[in-house]
């Protein structure tokens, strides 16, 4: 039986991807195994079933796997947060550093009610700063945070200290590449 505190085993670790000196940490052998990816989606809805949350709110395009099966459930509302020039209505969008350069998102401008409590999911947190501007997103819309949730956290990037004014929780974590 696969519990939550064996998914790192299901993780593979790819040397020198995609570019010399960085630990790729793949999460397609969990996905492809029936019982981890289940035993991923329950650890979060456990955490999160008596949260309130009303929308889970996901970051293109691997938080998508993970927002949509929590938001089925979790019987709520499924949003996208996307690249820029991909949603087809209304949108606002955040911009945000990366570390050689800047990057946008963008979310409906309907897609979030003001006073909604909201689950920003993504599969992992680094140095946080992709998360940071999906919640600008979803807080410029009036919505709140109930939390942020990840499959996996590299600890030595410090992104939780970037996120610490928000309930952070990761099933797997790694604390070097």
């Amino acid at each position: 039986m696969v519990t939550a505190d064996s998914l790192g085993s299901f993780i593979r670790s790819v040397p020198d991807f995609p570019k010399k000196g960085i630990m790729f940490r793949d999460i397609t052998t969990l996905l492809k195994d029936a019982e981890a990816f289940r035993a991923a989606i329950d650890a979060f809805a456990v955490r999160y079933r008596n949260a309130g949350v009303a929308k889970i709110v996901s970051i293109e395009s691997r938080g998508f796997i993970f927002g949509s099966a929590l938001a089925y459930a979790l019987g709520t509302g499924f949003v996208p947060v996307r690249k820029p020039g991909k949603l087809p209505s209304d949108v606002v969008r955040e911009s945000y550093q990366l570390e050689y350069g800047s990057d946008t998102l963008e979310l409906h401008r309907d897609a979030v009610v003001p006073g909604e409590r909201v689950l920003l999911i993504d599969d992992l947190l680094a140095t946080g700063g992709t998360m940071e501007a999906a919640a600008a997103l979803v807080e410029r819309l009036g919505g709140k945070i109930a939390g942020m949730a990840f499959l996996i956290e590299l600890t030595f990037l410090k992104g939780r200290l970037r996120l610490s004014r928000y309930d952070v929780t990761s099933l797997i974590t790694y604390d070097g590449e």
